[in-house]
């Protein structure tokens, strides 16, 4: 395979970008991108460390990222494996990227900065859901936000329901455990307790 070494290559293929493409780039919550935010439920969290890279589902009602101020975005940590693959990054460096989507629309917002990790009482106790608080809280100061090209989901046809997948033929979380311990974990059994035990420790 033949493959790309310089930046100058990249430009001669691509070209310049389009006026519209750099003028949304801004480094501050406008008010637009600001109704945006409070409308997404759904956020990926892309971080890097000297280890490696990480990006992580981040999910919860509508508006779960706060905003602070016009520089500043605050996610409440929710509940997970405890493997803090993204806080482990967050801690070593900074640099964070928040990737919101909203259920239905094309358009994409992302927001890029630097990260710290709060453990606050009083602002952990501002984002308690069943009178649980989140154990952390990820701040992120901006440094970039801007719309992105909606050319991705319309491809990909992610909200269309033509194109939902039958959840039968998807691998399990149960049955890719499996399939990495050689049976010893997951299973069946994995997959029947899940439902119960997510209910019990969502927040």
């Amino acid at each position: 395979m033949q493959f790309i070494s310089s930046v100058e290559e990249l430009a001669r293929i691509y070209g310049q970008p389009s006026a519209p493409s750099l003028v949304k780039e801004i480094d501050y919550v406008a008010d637009v991108y600001a109704q945006f935010i409070a409308l997404s439920p759904f956020v990926g969290l892309a971080t890097v460390a000297q280890e490696g890279i990480d990006c992580s589902p981040r999910g919860d009602k509508p508006g779960f990222v706060r905003i602070a101020d016009q520089k500043t975005l605050i996610m409440p940590d929710r509940r997970g494996n405890n493997r803090i693959d993204s806080l482990r990054n967050i801690v070593r460096d900074p640099r964070t990227s928040f990737m919101f989507l909203i259920p239905g629309s094309s358009t994409i917002l992302r927001a890029n900065g630097k990260a710290q990790i709060s453990v606050d009482t009083q602002l952990l106790a501002s984002f308690a859901v069943e009178e649980k608080a989140p154990r952390s809280a990820i701040v992120l100061k901006i440094d970039k936000i801007y719309f992105q090209c909606a050319r991705a989901i319309i491809r990909s046809g992610l909200w269309d329901e033509a194109s939902k997948t039958d959840p039968n033929i998807v691998p399990t979380a149960g049955q890719m455990l499996a399939a990495m311990t050689n049976g010893e974990v997951g299973g069946k059994v994995y997959d029947d307790e899940w439902p119960e035990r997510a209910q019990k420790s969502m927040w």
